[in-house]
């Protein structure tokens, strides 16, 4: 009898947080390891930076283990003339010179251990450095950046053109080309920057990030917003030969959609009964069992990919098996390396009759770092119960895992998709399958257009249609969207059908954990 799999065997747990000098040890290792041969802070150097500008000393770890870190100071753009000179503009590190009424963020150094390199755990810091600007409301970041790929050109070229030709993207540069990737445009070359840096040759870049969110009267009202950027995709479906097959698939969407700086990228409903290509079942519902088999080696290549590619994943659908029940399950996939999971409520009369799946019993809302989700999958989001409950809950996006064989039950999915975006002042995701399975009874045919849909209002696309894929084509598609529109959308919207509801003449009870709500 099969156990309920524990998912916290697959976590991994990234966090991003202030350093305190109970990481000083840890500073000096990682110090060590990404600039052998160069000077350490010392624990006076750690100390003072934590007094003077706590928020600007950021680490991320990695299981508990602290694995990046970043230093930044405040200073006054206008009164700093002295870019060309770290020891100047940092106090030698001390950052002394803090100025709280400074108006750009200057950072002093960061650093990812080369054993984590790859994870895009410097992005992270980066993006923890944007958002304190904005946070402060400064005009911008301005940063000395290493060029440690120099050393091997040095015979070669100067440093004005080897920066050139790392910004043309004909050269590679571990420390340059991040930061260009990241936003930070290149101003000048800076040499003696830091002399002890010898892969550098003593050379920097001075580079410059701008916060469009400035103002410079801060008392000029300001409009929030919370912007999310999503990603939906839309999965051929066809025979393959082997595990690494399909993770290849699965990664090429998920590195795309991390290139592209997405927040969410979702996949379909069981688009892993591709893998029963690799399975030899007479019976579908022996082959739905066997599927089941593959859980744990999906359930840890999408826990790597969310991290390693910074984007928290909704996993489609996999069949799991619980004692001798058989469930369709999503996954979410937080890019901190955590996992939660939602059980399929209703089970269509084809899934119950071809795999015997049973139905689960309870609407997740999650937590996330871009605010409140939940997954209706496929079916669950035709009965609007389901949308109403997770809406109560706090949810802003509802993400939609289907996969179905014609246009008729695609656009029953899509409809009622549309339809819960405007009774609950909420966003819809739709992921699908295409192409054919022809040898995998109750999954051969496939028909899809993926989207990404709004309430039907004046702050929204005028047919509630974020944007949308061509039908049965393979693609991904993205929209930028703002989530604090949903909460004015609420309340000011030309209709607003979550206050209007006429709750003196009906309500929805329901049950959950052996206790009855009402909405």
């Amino acid at each position: 009898m099969a156990k309920e799999i524990d998912l916290k065997q697959f976590e991994s747990h990234i966090e991003l947080r202030q350093l305190t000098v109970d990481d000083f040890d840890r500073i000096v290792e990682l110090q060590e390891r990404c600039f052998p041969g160069m000077p350490t802070w010392s624990r006076e150097h750690v100390e003072s930076q934590i007094e003077h500008f706590p928020e600007g000393q950021i680490g991320v770890t990695y299981d508990g283990e602290l694995v990046a870190s970043s230093c930044s100071l405040i200073v006054d753009y206008d009164l700093c003339s002295d870019w060309h000179d770290w020891k100047v503009v940092s106090d030698s590190g001390y950052i002394r010179n803090h100025d709280p009424k400074g108006d750009v963020l200057y950072g002093i150094e960061i650093m990812v251990d080369p054993e984590y390199q790859g994870m895009r755990l410097a992005r992270r810091l980066y993006e923890a450095r944007k958002q304190l600007a904005r946070e402060l409301n400064l005009k911008g970041i301005v940063i000395g950046g290493r060029i440690p790929g120099y050393a091997g050109h040095k015979s070669e070229m100067s440093a004005h053109d080897y920066v050139l030709r790392v910004e043309a993207k004909s050269l590679v540069d571990p420390v340059l080309t991040t930061q260009l990737a990241n936003g930070f445009e290149l101003k000048q070359v800076i040499p003696d920057y830091l002399p002890s840096d010898e892969d550098s040759g003593g050379w920097a870049t001075h580079m410059e990030w701008t916060n469009v969110d400035y103002r410079p009267f801060k008392k000029r009202s300001m409009q929030p917003s919370q912007v999310v950027r999503l990603a939906t995709v839309q999965y051929r479906m066809r025979s393959i030969d082997s595990f690494e097959e399909f993770e290849r698939q699965c990664k090429f969407f998920v590195d795309t959609a991390g290139d592209y700086k997405c927040d969410f990228v979702t996949f379909p409903e069981l688009f892993t009964t591709q893998l029963l290509s690799l399975v030899d079942a007479r019976r579908p519902g022996a082959a739905a069992r066997k599927l089941a088999g593959f859980t744990e080696r999906y359930l840890e290549l999408f826990t790597e990919l969310a991290t390693r590619y910074h984007v928290n994943i909704i996993g489609g659908s996999n069949f799991a098996l619980e004692g001798d029940d058989l469930y369709n399950i999503s996954y979410l996939f937080r890019r901190d390396g955590t996992i939660g999971k939602q059980y399929k409520i209703h089970v269509t009369p084809a899934e119950w009759r071809w795999w015997g799946v049973t139905g689960g019993e309870k609407v997740e809302v999650f937590d996330t770092d871009c605010g409140r989700i939940a997954i209706m999958i496929c079916y669950d989001i035709e009965f609007p119960e389901l949308a109403r409950i997770a809406a109560k809950k706090g949810a802003q996006i509802l993400f939609v895992p289907f996969n179905t064989d014609e246009a008729y039950s695609y656009l029953r999915v899509r409809h009622c998709a549309m339809a819960r975006c405007v009774e609950n002042h909420v966003y819809a995701v739709l992921s699908g399958c295409t192409g054919n399975l022809p040898q995998v009874a109750n999954a051969d045919l496939h028909y899809a257009q993926s989207g990404i849909y709004t309430p039907a209002d004046i702050a929204f696309s005028r047919d509630g249609i974020a944007a949308e894929s061509t039908p049965n084509v393979e693609t991904m598609i993205m929209q930028d969207l703002d989530i604090e529109q949903l909460r004015k959308h609420r309340y000011k919207g030309t209709v607003q059908n979550w206050r209007d509801r006429r709750t003196d003449l009906y309500r929805l009870r329901y049950r959950e954990a052996g206790s009855e709500f009402e909405v």
